[in-house]
């Protein structure tokens, strides 16, 4: 199986208002979220490729738009927005355009990722 993965970047703030209010994340906070997009194929397209990186570009744009310097919570519309939550969100959006998309993994912080992969 051959594996290929693309970083994207983007800041947001969002609040987890279901935590108690003593809670870090129940306040207002942001982060420097990195997404990561995994796709795989047991097979390499006629240039040698999984996927030519440049068709991810409209993710990048996806998440300039409607993610960077924005409130998760507006953007989703509700308060659960955890980066379990980002990485299915980012998954399903992906597997839709990309089929080869195996996982997504997001990150908040420089120590800690969350993975989906079906």
């Amino acid at each position: 199986m051959f594996r290929i993965t693309k970083e994207f970047h983007f800041s947001a703030s969002h609040q987890l208002t279901r935590l108690p209010a003593d809670h870090q994340c129940a306040r207002l906070h942001g982060h420097n979220y990195i997404v990561v997009v995994e796709l795989a194929s047991a097979e390499l397209d006629a240039n040698g490729f999984v996927r030519d990186y440049h068709e991810l570009a409209p993710l990048k744009r996806y998440i300039d738009d409607r993610f960077d310097h924005r409130h998760l919570n507006e953007v989703l519309g509700h308060d659960g927005v955890t980066s379990e939550y980002l990485a299915k969100y980012f998954y399903d959006w992906c597997k839709e355009r990309l089929p080869e998309t195996s996982a997504v993994r997001v990150s908040e912080t420089p120590k800690t990722w969350a993975e989906y992969r079906p």
